[in-house]
């Protein structure tokens, strides 16, 4: 019997990838490379959204 895939909101801005590994260049004594870890801003680092919440009409 096939199983429904769930349907989870994916960050728009990262594409679920929350979080990225950035190389500075440098390397610490033992040899191995120094990294930033930056999480998107958007979904704060968990990959996805919340649904819209609903729209607030303004004017007449």
């Amino acid at each position: 019997m096939p199983q429904h895939a769930s349907n989870t909101r994916v960050c728009r801005d990262c594409d679920g990838f929350a979080t990225a590994a950035i190389t500075t260049g440098t390397r610490h004594a033992d040899g191995s490379r120094a990294t930033l870890r930056v999480a998107c801003p958007a979904c704060k680092g968990t990959g996805h959204t919340t649904a819209p919440g609903a729209l607030a009409r303004t004017g007449r």
